[in-house]
């Protein structure tokens, strides 16, 4: 059944992951342009809602594809860029975090380049991608609602984040890493067991 969708493009998750993308310049205008901070907390928790359930479907629907492994998470980092730029205004301090969010993306995106041409495999995001998206997205959500937060806490959790994003940056380093050097069986084998249950 997984091999029905494998090629496909216009699956429902695919589709929530270009609703996702649709909603950028919608928060943004919200926040940069009519200052209303609860309106792009609201769009920004509606677009973290349709990542969790473009990955719900795809995982009880078997509706995984190629094309929506590198959708979705093109979709989250685009989305996390866009927000924390927009936060940059507000929390200089963000700017770390875009930075090293960029670097880490980058790095990352070489990497599954080189996968894709040695074994013609498309790798799916792991859990600890899935856990610094969550982490992201809850506190940008908290630094948009919480206006007067404590340095000493917005340092913290910015902190937080640029660790997670390392961690990750690492183990995707050496997931692809392996995925490069492995026997091609061996590594399909390891691409699907790490890929996560709710990746589109």
């Amino acid at each position: 059944m997984k091999a029905l969708f494998r090629g496909k493009i216009l699956t429902i998750p695919n589709i929530l992951s270009l609703i996702r993308v649709c909603l950028i310049p919608l928060f943004v205008w919200l926040y940069l342009a009519q200052d209303d901070v609860l309106a792009t907390a609201i769009v920004l928790l509606l677009s973290g809602l349709t990542d969790a359930l473009d990955g719900f479907i795809a995982r009880h629907f078997n509706m995984i594809s190629d094309f929506g492994k590198a959708l979705d998470p093109f979709a989250d980092k685009l989305t996390q860029f866009a927000m924390l730029c927009c936060l940059v205004i507000r929390y200089p301090r963000m700017i770390w975090l875009i930075v090293v969010l960029c670097v880490k993306e980058i790095c990352v995106a070489i990497s599954q380049i080189v996968v894709i041409q040695k074994r013609d495999l498309v790798l799916g995001a792991a859990w600890h991608g899935k856990v610094t998206t969550i982490l992201l997205y809850a506190v940008m959500t908290l630094h948009l609602l919480w206006l007067e937060i404590p340095d000493a806490l917005s340092w913290a959790l910015v902190l937080l984040c640029i660790c997670m994003l390392l961690l990750s940056g690492v183990l995707y380093g050496i997931r692809n890493y392996r995925a490069t050097h492995q026997e091609p069986d061996t590594a399909e084998n390891t691409a699907s067991s790490d890929e996560p249950a709710g990746e589109a």
